[in-house]
Order: C-alpha cells, then structure tokens, then sequence
C-alpha cells in the first residue's frame, strides 16, 4: 500500500504541475511577458510548488531532514539533471548578459543558504529573511516585463479565465500528491533503514522536480531553451528563498551535519558550473550535457553506497 502512495504520489506532482505550468504560462503569454521572464518567474515558480507542500508537509510531520533534503536535492538535480537532459535534445544557449542578476542571486542565496545551515538551525527570522528578499526578487523580474512582448506569431493564447482555472486545478492536484508523497516516502525509509535524509535528496528530489523536468524537456524539443534556463534559474532561487524561507517562518528547521558538506558543495560546485558554461561557451552542448548527467550520476551512486 506505502508503494501505491508513494507511485500515486509522483502521479500527482507530475500532472498538478503540468496543469499549473499551463495555466501560469497561458496568463503570462495573455499579459505578454517575455519568454525568459515566464521561465524565471511563472513557469519556475510554479513548477517549484512540489517542493514547497513536500517540504511545508515534511517539516510540520516532524521530517525536517525531508524537508531540507528536498530542497538541496532539487537544486542539484535542476542543474545536473534537467539541464544534462535538456542539453542533450538540443543545444541550450545561455547569454549572460541577459541572466547575469539571475545568476547572482542564484549563487548568492545558495551561499547564504550554506552559512545558515552552519548554524545548526534555520531560524524562523532566517525564514522571514528569505521570503523578502524572494519578494525582491519577483519584483525586480516583473519590473516593466508586463506588456513588452506579444507571444510568437502562431500560438493560440487561451482566455484569462481557463488558463486561470488550469493553475487552480493543477495547485489542488500538487497538494494531494505532496502529501501521499511525504507520508510513503517516509514510510519506506523507516522501513528499509535509509536516512530521512537520503530519501530528500535523491528520491522526493527528484519526484517533486517532475514538472521542471517535463518543462525542459518540452522547451528544448520545441526549441525554447530559454524558458528551460529561466525554469531552472528561477526554481533553484524559489527553493531557497521561497520553499526554505515559508517553511522556516513556519516552523524553525534543525540542521543535520551532512547537509552543511558534500551536499551543499555540490549544490554550490552546479551552481557555479551552470555559471561557468554562460560565461566561457554562452552555451551548454551534448557533451557538457553528458558531463552534467554524469556528475548527477555519480552523486546518487555515492548516496546509495553511503
């Protein structure tokens, strides 16, 4: 039965959030936002909401390290993963001149992120801290987009209401599977003895960046990489300021020790790689591609050994 409501779990996620990134980008393309500013903002956003009820859930059923897990394995597996994937259909340009503030706050929320976990706890004030400067942020993104670009000539804009109504239903479905998610994956880590931690990092991780993946994947077969970079950018910024800062505000977030090491290294090391394919190539190839799969691989296969 655990296993049903963990697959039944996935399900959900992964059809919630197809039908909210719908929605979200069918009000975004009738408000005429930018297709980098929809990746950043609506689409990343939105396709983060697992892991905001995965870790509000989480950590109010007294996971905490499920919670945090979620969070830090997300963020890598957005960069190693999702980008690895997307990179292998198709050649994803990314010009840092467009994304340099995005990129910024990226690496500077993954590093503040490390030195409050080196403090043991994420404090509720920390979590408040966090949330304003999301607010920021979304502010800053949204500032003059509305209105400055009209969706490509071909594209069938749904009416407000129906993309409206599309969000709604994909929000109600996210929460029904976050929490068969939460409970049998817990579940099955008491069961087969693996830490709290691990099933955050890899598992949960994973399952709940299903519509970031789907995202991707989409955009790079249609040929819209940028929306799958701003996907990415904005979800990794939205875990830490967003899903971080709510739960925190909520409920203080004890730290175990593992995550202040190779997790958050790893998480910061894809950061900087993501950086670094922008400002040396402007691009990421198959072969970067394969690199980044290759680097997710060996770090779950460490997981599993651990």
């Amino acid at each position: 039965m655990t296993h049903v409501m963990f697959v039944a779990g996935l399900v959900g996620l992964f059809l919630g959030g197809e039908f909210l990134i719908r929605g979200a980008v069918g009000v975004a393309q009738r408000l005429h936002i930018p297709p980098l500013v929809i990746g950043l903002t609506i689409v990343g956003f939105g396709t983060s909401t697992p892991e905001l009820l995965v870790s509000l859930q989480a950590a109010l059923s007294g996971a905490p390290a499920l919670a945090l897990g979620n969070v830090i394995g997300s963020n890598i597996a957005n960069v190693l993963l999702i980008l690895g994937l997307s990179a292998l259909i198709t050649t994803v340009p990314m010009r840092l001149t467009e994304m340099r503030r995005d990129f910024a706050v990226m690496i500077g929320a993954t590093l503040v992120l490390w030195l409050m976990l080196a403090g043991g706890t994420v404090a509720r004030w920390e979590g408040l801290m966090l949330v304003t400067a999301l607010a920021g942020y979304l502010w800053l993104c949204l500032k003059g987009a509305a209105g400055s670009s009209a969706p490509a000539d071909g594209i069938v804009v749904r009416p407000l209401w129906k993309s409206l109504t599309f969000a709604l239903g994909g929000l109600v479905v996210l929460m029904v599977g976050a929490r068969l998610l939460v409970d049998s994956s817990t579940e099955i880590a008491r069961t087969f003895g693996v830490s709290e931690a691990v099933i955050g990092l890899t598992i949960v991780a994973i399952g709940t960046s299903l519509p970031e993946l789907a995202t991707a994947i989409i955009a790079a077969i249609r040929r819209h990489p940028e929306i799958a970079v701003g996907n990415i950018l904005g979800s990794n910024v939205f875990n830490i300021l967003g899903i971080l800062g709510v739960t925190a505000a909520v409920t203080p977030i004890p730290v175990e020790a593992r995550f202040a090491g190779l997790d958050m290294g790893l998480a910061l090391a894809a950061a900087l790689a993501m950086l670094g394919f922008a400002a040396l190539a402007g691009r990421v190839g198959r072969l970067g591609g394969g690199a980044l799969l290759a680097g997710y691989a060996g770090y779950v296969g460490f997981l599993g050994l651990g």
